[in-house]
């Protein structure tokens, strides 16, 4: 069978509960149809680059599926549906991607700090000099 990836964006005034409830809905009916969910991320509550429908943030939602087109037909026609669910897209992929993806590695490293090779701001990274190191008029 074909393997997707399908990602949703939900309300932001929706609970996390909610937006479970939600992702298990439409596991549900991959599984029911014939389909199995190899894994699904939740992204969490994160900012639009515009407004969708009077959200400014949206939770996202990505499941990696193994199901039939006509499965994914069904999957996009019950997002349509769902007043919860502001934006949909499913993509077609070769293979699904081993342990997290891109956003939950981006996510994990925001948490640890960034880069962490700069020291107090020093956007040089320790190369160069400091502020200190000029005069008035810009001279060494």
């Amino acid at each position: 069978m074909p393997l997707y990836e399908h990602v949703f964006l939900a309300r932001q005034d929706l609970t996390q509960a909610q937006v479970d409830a939600l992702a298990e809905t439409v596991a549900k009916i991959v599984t029911d149809n014939g389909g199995k969910v190899a894994k699904t991320e939740n992204w969490g509550l994160r900012g639009l680059a515009y407004r969708i429908q009077k959200n400014r943030k949206a939770h996202y939602v990505m499941l990696d599926v193994e199901a039939p087109p006509t499965l994914v037909a069904e999957i996009e026609r019950q997002a349509q549906i769902n007043e919860d669910i502001i934006r949909y897209m499913t993509i077609s992929v070769d293979e699904h991607e081993a342990g997290p993806s891109a956003m939950m590695r981006r996510s994990e490293r925001d948490r640890r700090g960034g880069r962490g090779d700069r020291e107090d701001g020093d956007r040089m990274g320790g190369r160069g000099r400091g502020r200190e190191d000029f005069d008035f008029e810009g001279r060494v």
